[in-house]
């Protein structure tokens, strides 16, 4: 039992999992007197040498005195951490406040001196890395700003430590004794550390999990059937490289094998190391097994198992208990509840999964919470083949189920430098933490194209079993942030299977213009009114007629790819007709060649399978594209149109490796569905090239950060929360050069008088009660009165329209130039972080959702690009003849709005509306601030793994 500290509470927000350098787990916790016995069995283990470094002097043991102070803290002032693996110490370490003089301080002393010691089994696995992290967080917590660290100039692992940290160092040497001394202050070069270090931990857990020696599956039944037993000859038929075995406690004593695989009851009596458990036991037996895989070594679990999160609230306490004992011994976990995970790697193949049959090897990695759509995704990858002259297979699947530990950013990180993926297909009911996948996705999306469907995007709740952060945004809003990320995002697994067998093999698109041929006039056309729908620049359809031979297909296509004027080929074909016709490997042969001579742009391929109807109402139908497979005692009728056989060869011989010698050219059913795939790699080819220039955030002289900083200060000492009242917000917004159109109240037709006077004419009468605010069209403001009179009449109609002034709430307001009518708005979400958004005032935005999203900060490119994103952006820029307006000074208010809410996170929500843009300048006529102590920002502390 943890106790409580000198001085305070013990700190369990303190305890976290990491992820270590090797793929291990380990917990971080605060060390308290309980932890005597356990400091005491640590320090034995470790070695002389290791503990001469660490107290500069040979210390063979400690002693009662030393037991006492490693082990009793404040939490303040003395703070002492230690990773542990299966409840045992493997590293400590601990910070002392110190003086100038570097004795022993309290506060407001702000340096403090830290040491390390790390068991020498566990020395390299990245662990005191992680405990720097950790020690340094808790030390900015308590107003701790500098470390100090006195090193023996032999410990090079222990100064290598600090020195690669990333923090603003400065080294001395004085006595035979290194002294480190660095701010604590996270810099750029210490955020990039450690997003580089958890990239790496992070890629080598899913790593040890996809890529295992060795594999027990635990819970094999004797009899053929059951969740276990089909595992077991899935990892069987698919070719497994490595050892297998398998598991179930009521076997009989004397069996010793089970289909050719070792079989055991236990794992403890397995003498070799297993490196993954696929767990196929009831809900109730789970622990028991966690328990043996623990103690014999096992790096990592699949748990099919049910029971848990999905099935109420006991399950998800069952859940929660899983994932804390599995990290106790430093074991990732997929599921429960999981489908399970494939690697067609050549020197893997692993399928332990549910899938009977193993994907062909191919570079798409697939990512699915859902086992259900995961079936779906395998089965639509194998039957549609995907190419003219071969197949696009899969190189890695994951189906996370509840996906309690291992998520979809563990596997994007895995994927990240995986040289076997070159496309990620992700199928996501939810993100857990939105502001870290999109960080995540974004570096993905530069690399290797990244495609991802939402399920559940309606539904209001995450999917049972998902521990989800609660975000306010609307799924237009996250599905925006994702495009800005470079995400290609899709609304279905048709079209996600669509993009991702397109980006698979074909080169990306430099622009959107788009060249048809094909020996269909019809299709040709329905594929060219496609490209309009889908904002790309098609030339006119070429139409080689029906009688077109492979030659002319050959001709035509190399015409077109090396034609300048076009980035990408869109080949129409209707199936042949006749036994004279072209031959389909003799097609295939034809495009291919075309292709591979002129190589650079992307080609598509839009069929139509008249045929294939016929054969499919006649035959048996089956995922695997056997020409040959027939129903027992079906029919099948002979069929003037033969279909076009876009796989040439037979696929499951022809692995799609970076070897590959053939070019792969997808085939579409429809043209929509080619020009849609076509499209998303127009506009990802665009968003990359864009991200190798992301722009800058511009600094502005008059920005007073400061005087910022102190009105905020001041007025949130009044409370938690508060909306800022109209002078209060003029002035904070004034702070960054945003000025707002003062509103006088006119509570009577004098006081409206007596404000015009002051504003000056000509003047707007406006009503401010909610349901008017903003509502023009309800004749709830009265513009351009010129004097006192007009001023007098309108406000006498505008109450006789909708009641009393108080409830009215009339302000005056200087009229400003005739212009567009925008808002701008900017809140602080507690998942996804500050998102700044932009639109035009009025219906467009609140009836047609016409809102345009980027997350702060934003660069003056993104300021560009989000003006001009709406869908009624041609209302800015002169529609139908109009004055184009002042769109750089509409660039420079999102700009500003933008530094505001990044340079005080407490400002949580700001509100422009109507933000006039003129032809020369803008006005803000009104403007609401909300503030509040800001959300936590995980992404600024340490590496941690999720909890419940």
């Amino acid at each position: 039992m943890q106790s409580a500290s000198d001085r305070h509470a013990y700190p369990a927000h303190w305890e976290a999992d990491v992820v270590l350098r090797d793929g291990g787990t380990a917990r971080i916790r605060p060390i308290t007197v309980d932890d005597a016995e356990r400091l005491v069995s640590f320090y034995e283990q470790v070695s002389d040498e290791s503990k001469y470094y660490r107290f500069f002097a040979p210390y063979p043991r400690l002693s009662a005195k030393d037991v006492h102070r490693f082990t009793h803290h404040d939490f303040v002032d003395r703070v002492g951490l230690a990773a542990t693996v299966g409840g045992e110490f493997i590293a400590t370490v601990r910070y002392d406040r110190i003086g100038t003089d570097g004795m022993p301080a309290s506060a407001p002393a702000d340096e403090a001196e830290v040491a390390f010691l790390v068991q020498d089994a566990h020395q390299g696995r990245g662990v005191a890395s992680a405990l720097l992290e950790h020690i340094g967080a808790v030390a900015r917590e308590r107003d701790i700003r500098r470390f100090a660290a006195e090193v023996l100039p032999a410990n090079n692992k222990m100064i290598k430590v600090f020195t690669d940290a990333g923090y603003t160092q400065k080294r001395s040497f004085e006595d035979g004794v290194v002294r480190l001394e660095f701010d604590l202050e996270p810099t750029d070069r210490s955020l990039a550390v450690q997003y580089a270090r958890e990239q790496r931990a992070e890629a080598r857990s899913v790593q040890r999990l996809l890529v295992p020696g060795s594999v027990a599956v635990i819970g094999v039944g004797r009899t053929p059937g059951g969740v276990g037993r089909s595992v077991l000859g899935n990892i069987g038929d698919a070719g497994f490289t490595g050892r297998l075995y398998a598991l179930n406690r009521a076997f009989p004593e004397d069996l010793k094998e089970l289909d050719g695989v070792p079989a055991h009851r236990s794992m403890r009596d397995i003498e070799e190391q297993v490196d993954l458990a696929v767990v196929a036991v009831p809900a109730a037996y789970v622990p028991d097994v966690v328990a043996e895989c623990g103690e014999h070594g096992v790096q990592g679990l699949v748990v099919l198992s049910a029971g848990y999160a999905e099935s109420g609230p006991d399950g998800r306490e069952r859940q929660r208990e899983l994932v804390r004992q599995a990290r106790a011994y430093g074991m990732r976990i997929i599921g429960p509840n999981a489908f399970g995970i494939i690697n067609t790697s050549a020197d893997v193949r692993l399928n332990a999964s549910l899938a009977p049959e193993m994907p062909r090897p191919g570079r798409i990695g697939l990512f699915a919470q859902s086992g259900a759509i995961g079936i779906a995704l395998l089965s639509r990858l194998h039957r549609r083949g995907g190419g003219v002259t071969g197949v696009t297979g899969v190189s890695t699947f994951v189906s996370s189920g509840n996906r309690a530990d291992v998520s979809g950013n563990d596997v994007l990180q895995y994927w990240y430098d995986d040289p076997d993926t070159d496309v990620a297909l992700m199928y996501l009911e939810s993100i857990g933490n939105p502001r870290k996948f999109n960080r995540l996705a974004r570096r993905t999306a530069a690399a290797k194209p990244l495609v991802v469907v939402q399920g559940a995007r309606h539904g209001g709740a995450a999917p049972q079993g998902h521990a989800v952060r609660a975000t306010r945004l609307p799924h237009t809003t996250v599905s925006a942030l994702l495009r800005q990320a470079g995400v290609i995002r899709v609304d279905t697994i048709t079209e996600l299977v669509d993009a991702g067998l397109l980006l698979a093999r074909q080169p990306l698109p430099t622009g959107p213009r788009v060249a048809i041929l094909g020996n269909s006039e019809s299709l040709g056309l329905l594929t060219y009114d496609a490209c309009l729908s889908e904002g790309l620049r098609p030339l006119p359809p070429l139409d080689l007629t029906t009688g077109a031979s492979a030659g002319d297909f050959h001709e035509a296509l190399s015409h077109a790819l090396a034609d300048e004027t076009c980035d990408a080929v869109v080949v129409t074909a209707i199936p042949a007709i006749g036994d004279a016709s072209t031959g389909d490997a003799e097609l295939a042969q034809a495009l291919r060649s075309a292709a591979e001579q002129v190589p650079g742009k992307p080609v598509l391929v839009v069929h139509v399978e008249l045929g294939g109807l016929a054969e499919a109402l006649s035959a048996a139908a089956s995922t695997a594209p056997q020409a040959d497979r027939k129903a027992p005692g079906a029919m099948v009728r002979p069929h003037p149109f033969r279909p076009l056989d876009f796989r040439a060869g037979n696929p499951a011989e022809q692995p799609d490796t970076p070897q590959s010698p053939t070019t792969l050219i997808p085939a579409y059913p429809a043209a929509e569905r080619a020009v849609r795939a076509l499209a998303e790699a127009v506009n990802y080819a665009q968003w990359r090239r864009d991200a190798t220039d992301p722009g800058k955030v511009p600094e502005y002289e008059d920005i007073d950060e400061k005087g910022a900083a102190q009105l905020i200060g001041g007025l949130l000492a009044r409370g938690q929360g508060l909306t800022l009242g109209t002078d209060e917000t003029c002035d904070l917004l004034g702070k960054y050069g945003i000025d707002v159109h003062r509103a006088l109240h006119a509570p009577t037709p004098d006081a409206a008088a007596d404000a015009a006077r002051t504003l000056g004419y000509p003047v707007a009468l406006k009503a401010t009660a909610p349901h008017l605010r903003h509502r023009a069209d309800l004749g709830g403001v009265r513009l351009d009165l010129a004097d006192e009179e007009q001023l007098r009449r309108a406000y006498a109609e505008l109450t006789e329209l909708f009641g009393r002034p108080e409830e009215l709430r009339p302000v005056v307001q200087s009229m400003a130039p005739r212009g567009v009518d925008t808002v701008v708005r900017a809140v602080i979400d507690p998942a996804a972080g500050a998102v700044l958004s932009f639109g035009l005032a009025g219906a467009a935005s609140q009836l047609l959702g016409d809102m345009a999203h980027r997350l702060i900060p934003v660069t003056d490119r993104e300021a560009t690009s989000i003006v001009r994103s709406i869908r009624t952006a041609p209302l800015l820029f002169g529609w139908r003849g109009s004055t184009p307006v002042d769109t750089p000074a509409l660039e420079e208010l999102l700009l500003r709005v933008s530094r505001l809410v990044d340079d005080h996170p407490e400002v949580v929500a700001v509100t422009l509306e109507p933000v006039v843009v003129a032809t020369h300048g803008l006005s803000v006529l009104g403007a609401s601030v909300r503030l509040a102590p800001p959300p936590a920002r995980d992404d600024l502390g340490p590496r941690t793994l999720p909890t419940y």
